[in-house]
């Protein structure tokens, strides 16, 4: 069972997960910094370096639990920060008024931010949106909603499948859990009044679950119909593809540590400020999730390993009760954020393959939207091959910052394959090619890897048919 304690820890790490430390990042001298609160209360931090070449990059944080520290931040990690300001780059960004799904916030806190720095520094010559998890569904939002104010873009790890299809995966996963696990505890998938509570409920079932066969078969279940990767510890190896064992622990690892909170707890702070709840899953056909899911083998084989009917299992599924979304908090989630693939500026997305919190199937929605609007010329995605949700070196961060300024510089696409990406963060010098452990710093080398995600799962944007089918929803992503 969790503490309060653990379960604040944990709703805490839907933020980024990983954090380098440098004990002389801050140590640069000459950095100009500004600090301040904006009308709504949110903070914003600007910091200039003496060498200032003109190009700012505005950063988007991510989640941030309620209740826990929420100060403004302008760049993910200190080594970075480090690197940046060095290279003559500006940074800033704000912490938006509000923690949990705070885009509604972000967005215009963000510009205002902008406007800060005009007047307190002067107008840039070229300005980057970049942000982590929840931060990288910012960017690709502000992009969106104020083009003009922006030259390139660079989401890691985003939320890129937007706010609608990302809590719809979540119900799916919630859904199944209490069909197949907890269906007489008194667990709540939506409308949930006691989000400790619940979760407690949870990780019960849980734990429970995971001491059987027919328990870990279930969960693995759960797992595919929403795509979970079978990949935990970020500086592991990937476990081979038919280690079915292995893969069902770590989604076991991911459940406890990071799914369980966001589907059982966070979703109630969703639910107060879209006023009611926003997802749905009418119409689903749970067994065609799993023919579709990267993980039907794994599932296939921990069931007749368990002794267990599978379609008797999914039959359980289609037979269980539909929910469906409040029209209110539906629209509250379309606005806050779903895209429609208009960029007009180029976008180069990084993501690991083995993110358990944001799929790396966001990427494939992403480039759907952005293929079905004609703008693919103005969009390359970058994977690494790492486990953990954004579990990006600096050196691997460097570059892409790197690829994405040369794009800006001669209006053309560099190469972008693995060995290229490698060798350009490789370069950078094994300062930057750490990785944070419990027990310290660790040298790796970049792992940049060529890779094509599979669809992501359940996607829903402004082309979709869902949304050009329900007035107001097209209405907001219709063309000036």
């Amino acid at each position: 069972m969790l503490s309060i304690s653990k379960v604040l820890f944990y709703l805490s790490a839907l933020a980024v997960l990983w954090l380098p430390f440098s004990p002389d990042a801050s140590a640069q001298s000459g950095i100009t910094t500004h600090k301040g609160s904006l009308p709504d209360g949110a903070t914003y931090l600007i910091e200039v370096p003496p060498n200032w070449n003109g190009t700012l990059f505005l950063y988007s944080h991510g989640f941030v639990a309620p209740g826990s520290s929420n100060p403004a931040k302008d760049v993910g990690d200190p080594v970075t920060r480090s690197y940046m300001l060095s290279s003559g780059f500006a940074l800033a960004g704000s912490s938006y008024a509000t923690a949990g799904w705070a885009i509604h916030e972000a967005l215009p806190d963000q510009i205002a931010v902008l406007d800060l720095f005009n007047q307190l520094v002067s107008a840039p010559k070229r300005t980057i949106a970049w942000g982590h998890s929840l931060g990288g569904m910012v960017t690709a939002g502000l992009i969106q909603r104020y083009p003009g104010r922006f030259d390139a873009a660079l989401p890691m790890c985003g939320v890129l499948s937007g706010g609608v299809a990302t809590w719809n995966t979540a119900l799916d996963f919630g859904f199944a859990f209490k069909a197949l696990l907890a269906p007489d505890i008194g667990l709540q998938i939506v409308n949930i009044s006691d989000p400790i509570g619940n979760l407690l409920l949870a990780e019960s079932a849980l734990t429970f679950a995971q001491a059987t066969p027919q328990g870990r078969a279930r969960l693995a279940l759960v797992a595919a119909l929403v795509d979970g990767p079978g990949w935990f510890v970020p500086t592991s190896p990937e476990p081979a593809p038919a280690d079915f064992a292995s893969q069902q622990f770590n989604q076991f690892l991911w459940a406890q540590t990071i799914d369980l909170p966001f589907v059982f707890a966070a979703r109630a702070e969703l639910e107060l400020r879209a006023g009611g709840n926003a997802s749905f899953n009418t119409g689903v056909d749970y067994s065609a999730l799993l023919a579709n899911s990267i993980n039907h083998d794994e599932v296939v084989a921990l069931y007749q390993k368990a002794g267990l009917d599978l379609n008797a299992d999914l039959q359980t599924l289609q037979n269980a009760p539909r929910i469906s979304a409040d029209p209110q908090a539906l629209h509250y989630l379309e606005t806050n954020i779903i895209f429609d693939g208009k960029i007009d500026i180029p976008v180069l997305t990084m993501h690991t393959k083995g993110d358990g919190l944001v799929l790396v199937q966001n990427e494939s929605a992403y480039n759907s939207v952005v293929s079905a609007a004609g703008n693919s010329a103005l969009l390359r995605q970058t994977f690494v091959h790492r486990a953990g949700h954004c579990a990006l070196t600096p050196g691997e961060t460097a570059a892409a910052v790197q690829a994405l300024l040369k794009r800006l510089d001669t209006g053309g696409w560099g190469p972008l394959d693995a060995n290229s990406m490698n060798a350009a963060a490789s370069a950078k010098g094994s300062a930057l090619n750490v990785f944070t452990t419990p027990l310290g710093m660790l040298p790796v080398r970049p792992a940049y890897f060529d890779f094509t995600p599979a669809p992501y799962p359940r996607p829903f944007d402004a082309l979709s048919s869902e949304c050009q089918s329900d007035p107001v929803c097209s209405a907001q992503f219709s063309a000036p």
